[in-house]
């Protein structure tokens, strides 16, 4: 394996791995029909590495199976994630500040639908649609915007931390 496929590997497992820490340690505040999910700060990631698109994913993932989420939260929360992640990856070359509008889009949209039907919550979908939106616009967007701010003047995005 060569030390570019390494550094792949590891920054995917380190993002992953954060992702679940992160939703656990505040499952409070991740879960439910209102919820600011912390870990979704991260994926603002792509704009620095490809390797956050699997490792968001895989991060959702696990923390969705053991936050105890239902079959389709676990699919179609995590398809959500790496929807938002693949197409924050496409706007790297653009404005910082549109990096987080794909996750807000991607789980505005869908994880309502999931909460409703899923769940059973009996809340009208648009209503949910703004809560989760909100929730995604704090974690994403102000955030995510702050976390790469810092992660820029560290020189995240540079050198052998980028692909």
């Amino acid at each position: 394996m060569t030390n570019q496929k390494t550094a792949f590997l590891t920054q995917a497992a380190m993002i992953a791995a954060i992702y679940v820490v992160l939703t656990l340690a505040l499952a409070p505040f991740s879960y439910g029909e209102v919820q600011v999910r912390i870990s979704e700060a991260l994926t603002i990631l792509p704009l620095f590495t490809p390797a956050a698109i699997p490792g968001l994913f895989i991060g959702c993932f696990t923390a969705n199976i053991l936050g105890g989420a239902i079959l389709p939260d676990i699919i179609f929360g995590s398809i959500a994630t790496l929807a938002g992640a693949f197409f924050t990856w496409l706007l790297r070359e653009k404005p910082p500040v549109l990096g987080p509008v794909p996750p807000i889009l991607a789980n505005t949209i869908i994880v309502p639908f999931v909460l409703h039907y899923g769940y059973g919550i009996p809340l009208p979908i648009p209503l949910m649609m703004l809560t989760v939106g909100a929730g995604e616009v704090i974690s994403c967007g102000i955030l995510g915007l702050s976390l790469y701010s810092v992660l820029k003047k560290c020189k995240f995005g540079t050198g052998h931390f980028s692909q």
